[in-house]
């Protein structure tokens, strides 16, 4: 294979894959908290809003992204958040789904953004993938069908959480999409509070007066630690990273996800992961080698 490299790609790797590991602790972290009483709708909220009050504060108090801040066009930020809503409504999805599934398949569920990424940037722009990518793409689906257990006849897989999981996939191939591609001329911390601002206001209407019923102040270092891993690391990440590594590539390097939620899931919330699913886990990685190693 002939490739190049150099230190700017190795560091756009980098920050895609510390932003995909730091999403892999959300689901644990949620559904930890939910064990202890603390309803979805708080969660979600909170995360979004000390997210966006964060790089709210960043951009004011850095000189170079306060100057651009204060000449981005309106048109930019109304994209930016119309775009962001992808970010709100992966996080709603994948929340909302593990309440009836566990981490581990929950997690699998939302990485089907491997090939519904390839898929788009197919039809999108107009680079149809090639045999080894779709070589790829097909090991993810036999991985995926090992990793959810959908071999065994005693599964309880909970159809909810399956279209809901699914969902999360599809929309979160749309964020990749919206972090590679809008408006990424602009510095990221900027980029990242209007996206981050779509996302929160679309949980604003999705969990409307849930958000108020469920208030409690245990809560609040809840969402500030889901906050940090999920709404301020990842999108700052994501934006200055994926713009260098590309659509399809942030999506294979954010598959880092799968083993860090996974182990996560069975160190904290005690999930038993079986052979079978650790194998499918394993198939999904080789399939991003595959797909990371054909570039056209």
């Amino acid at each position: 294979f002939k490739t190049t490299f150099n230190m700017k790609d190795y560091k756009s790797t980098l920050y895609v894959a510390a932003g995909a590991c730091s999403y892999g602790l959300l689901a644990t972290i949620v559904k930890y908290a939910n064990h202890l009483g603390i309803h979805t709708s708080l969660l979600t909220f909170l995360q979004f809003m000390f997210g966006f009050l964060f790089l709210l504060a960043f951009n004011l108090f850095s000189k170079r992204s306060a100057k651009e801040h204060n000449v981005i066009k309106f048109s930019s930020k109304i994209k930016l958040m119309v775009w962001g809503i992808s970010l709100g409504l992966t996080t709603t999805l994948y929340y909302l789904s593990i309440q009836y599934i566990s981490v581990s398949v929950g997690i699998i569920l939302l990485m089907q953004s491997i090939w519904i990424s390839l898929v788009a940037e197919a039809v999108l722009l107009k680079k149809f993938p090639s045999k080894g990518k779709i070589t790829g793409v097909i090991i993810v689906l036999l991985g995926t069908t090992l990793a959810t257990n959908l071999f065994q006849n005693n599964n309880n897989l909970d159809y909810r959480g399956i279209i809901l999981g699914f969902g999360a996939g599809i929309s979160y191939a749309l964020a990749i999409y919206a972090s590679s591609t809008v408006e990424k001329e602009l510095p990221s911390s900027v980029r990242s509070q209007f996206l981050v601002l779509g996302g929160l206001l679309l949980i604003v209407a999705f969990w409307n007066m849930d958000i108020i019923r469920y208030m409690q102040v245990n809560a609040i270092p809840w969402g500030l630690l889901i906050a940090i891993f999920g709404t301020i690391l990842p999108p700052l990440l994501f934006t200055k990273g994926i713009p260098k590594t590309g659509i399809a590539m942030g999506n294979i390097i954010s598959s880092l996800e799968i083993p860090v939620s996974t182990l996560s899931a069975m160190l904290v919330l005690q999930e038993v992961v079986s052979g079978f699913q650790w194998l499918g886990i394993l198939l999904i990685l080789m399939a991003v080698i595959i797909i990371n190693f054909c570039k056209s």
